[in-house]
């Protein structure tokens, strides 16, 4: 892998009293960014190869709203270990993927924003947010190893 695309997932609605947090759908303003994030990856010539995806509902909807931005991408691969994780969970995903050049993971914070800042700083305890519908573009020079990626770009609604 040479390029990450990390994006978190847009705007939801509030949590009711009592729902599952899984289902929880986009509001109104989240589905415009998702729609956003994916002009903002055609335009940059962002070519992903495997797109990997929570379950969640809010999330299965902003891949698919940022996605419908190309004529053909990859079949996206659903992943609970993206629900609730943390960087090193999400780590050891992406290991699984590393025969992919470019990869795009939709997933949620604080699991998203931490693993910027371990790719980038090598730490995950220093992070600046991400807020909804944010992308983080990171290129790897080599492993897929704390604090070996470059932030290319940083992007949000």
């Amino acid at each position: 892998m040479h390029e990450l695309i990390l994006l978190r997932h847009a705007e939801a609605q509030p949590a009711s009293a009592g729902a599952d947090d899984h289902h929880r759908r986009l509001s109104g303003r989240g589905e415009q960014e998702a729609k956003a994030a994916g002009k903002w990856l055609v335009s940059h010539g962002v070519k992903p190869d495997r797109v990997l995806c929570s379950p969640s509902e809010r999330t299965r909807a902003t891949a698919a709203l940022a996605l419908a931005a190309y004529s053909h991408v990859p079949v996206t691969e659903f992943a609970d270990d993206i629900y609730d994780a943390t960087p090193g969970e999400l780590l050891a995903l992406l290991d699984q993927h590393g025969d992919a050049g470019t990869v795009v993971l939709v997933g949620h914070n604080p699991g998203i924003e931490r693993l910027v800042a371990l790719l980038v700083e090598g730490r995950s305890d220093e992070f600046r947010g991400m807020p909804p519908a944010g992308l983080a573009v990171l290129h790897l020079d080599g492993a897929l190893e704390p604090g070996n990626a470059r932030l290319d770009a940083f992007w949000s609604p």
